[in-house]
């Protein structure tokens, strides 16, 4: 296998600090915040994560298949959360310490609760408002009331940390800076 060559794409607005673990090939959009400590790993295919994403200290998000994995906007993941799942939509949370493996796809404003893993036998699409919890990973459908309200508390989460994060940690710039 040929050794992983590392392109980082970084948009200018996005905030990405400079002991962030980056592997292969990434692209990072626009407002998207990466915290100190956290690794992406374009391993086997690209990564392209959309705009206005958080990923927190010790979240992992690792592409293994071949195929590019597509990140949409306004994602939260989570302290210490893995994620290998090739497509996920937009204004999903995963929670703390939650692993999703490379089978699961997930669409828009799905949350996977803290601690859960989540490993189907065979490639699966979660569906839209798709909530799993809990120790044996149940699911249920939310019924999307106080979404506006969770994406409105997320932007203020953003802005808080678009201005704190460079105070206190150096900033990383794209293609290997």
């Amino acid at each position: 296998m040929p050794p992983i060559r590392d392109k980082f794409t970084i948009h200018s607005k996005a905030v990405v600090c400079q002991d962030v673990e980056l592997k292969g090939d990434i692209t990072i959009g626009a407002g998207t915040i990466v915290h100190p400590k956290a690794t992406i790993f374009a391993i086997a295919g690209p990564i392209v994560i959309g705009s206005g994403c958080i990923i927190e200290e010790s979240a992992i998000i690792v592409n293994r298949r071949k195929e590019v994995m597509r990140i949409g906007d306004d994602n939260l993941f989570e302290i210490g959360c893995r994620v290998e799942s090739p497509t996920i939509g937009n204004c999903n949370t995963v929670c703390t310490r939650a692993r999703v493996h490379h089978t699961l796809r997930m669409s828009s404003y799905c949350v996977i609760g803290a601690g859960v893993l989540v490993v189907p036998t065979e490639d699966e699409m979660l569906d839209e408002y798709t909530v799993i919890y809990g120790p044996a990973a149940e699911r249920r459908i939310w019924s999307g009331r106080g979404k506006v309200q969770e994406m409105d508390l997320r932007r203020k989460h953003a802005e808080y940390l678009r201005e704190m994060l460079p105070k206190f940690n150096r900033l990383r710039r794209g293609d290997d800076t």
